[in-house]
């Protein structure tokens, strides 16, 4: 109010007699400080930042890390519609990841009837769980008691609703790449040597702990967090390699005649080297990567083959104390 006063009255001077003029300059003073509010101090969106190229993307921005430059969705879909596995990765607590996921299968979908989806989120112990789910026996009550959901995966499934709701509908092909989940932090904390017989079985035919850049990766994760009993590093990788071979095993095992669409976090796709590559050595079929972030973060091109800006996370759950 002072501001508009003093101005006011320095504006008025000499127009004191008429009404209608110290009207309009009332308007005048009240509108341009509020014009200035909301034009002169608003935020500019946030944008992705490409470290290599110093480039930046605003979202919904689906950059052809090849060529370096944005395509359209269109674009994408036709690129990917000969490909036989296509990695989708997510943060999993961030709702605009999901929409994309589903958003990828629904067009991919369209094009391959038979098109099957591979997802983290569970077991493969669970495999004909997901084929009831898939048939349209279960009710979701019932799926999430049968799969042990918040036992096992414990993220909100809200987040994943949409996408199991639209396979069961179009009974799509539903397959569960992951290990038990227990066994994971069991080599974490003690190595795989300590595994009991009964756990044992469930390891992949060959774990793969030589990809250099894999272990440099994991150690910088490693090195970032300070987890009681999980001191040991090469327990550690071990955990991380058995969890992304026995992914990349069953996605080989499913690789053939069928596109999938494999669904994982970032850390499984990033630079490839966590399940591609090793599904890849494992079954030599065509495969593409995308990777979603939000906006503000910044990443480099060899992260995946293509690079889809979302805006900042909508949602954020606590992580579930069931990784490695």
């Amino acid at each position: 109010m002072i501001f508009h006063k003093r101005y006011l009255s320095i504006l008025s001077i000499g127009f004191s007699g008429n009404a209608h003029i110290r009207f309009f300059i009332i308007c005048i003073c009240m509108v341009f400080p509020l014009s200035f509010l909301f034009t002169g101090c608003s935020t500019p969106p946030k944008k992705l930042m490409i470290e290599d190229i110093q480039r930046g993307f605003y979202p919904e921005s689906i950059i052809d890390t090849k060529y370096q430059d944005p395509i359209s969705f269109e674009m994408l879909i036709d690129r990917l519609s000969d490909i036989a596995l296509i990695y989708v990765g997510e943060r999993h607590t961030d709702q605009n990841h999901h929409d994309l996921q589903l958003k990828v299968i629904k067009s991919l979908y369209e094009l391959h009837p038979d098109l099957q989806v591979g997802m983290e989120m569970f077991a493969n112990t669970y495999q004909h769980i997901l084929e009831q789910w898939s048939d349209g026996q279960l009710d979701e009550s019932e799926f999430l008691m049968k799969t042990h959901w918040y036992a096992n995966w414990r993220y909100p499934f809200e987040l994943y609703r949409d996408i199991l709701l639209f396979i069961r509908e179009n009974n799509i092909s539903l397959v569960g790449l992951n290990i038990p989940f227990h066994i994971p932090s069991k080599i974490a904390t003690g190595g795989i040597n300590n595994l009991l017989e009964h756990d044992r079985k469930f390891l992949p035919e060959t774990i793969n702990t030589d990809i250099e850049a894999h272990r440099q990766y994991v150690k910088r994760i490693w090195q970032k967090h300070n987890l009681r009993g999980r001191d040991n590093f090469e327990n550690f990788y071990e955990a991380q390699c058995v969890w992304e071979d026995t992914m990349a095993e069953v996605v080989a095992a499913y690789s053939g005649e069928k596109p999938m669409v494999i669904l994982a976090g970032n850390g499984h796709i990033i630079y490839k080297f966590g399940i591609p590559v090793r599904a890849f050595q494992k079954n030599p079929v065509t495969f593409k990567t995308i990777y979603p972030v939000a906006a503000g973060n910044s990443v480099k091109l060899d992260y995946a083959d293509y690079i889809w800006v979302t805006p900042e996370t909508r949602k954020f759950h606590r992580m579930p104390p069931n990784h490695p």
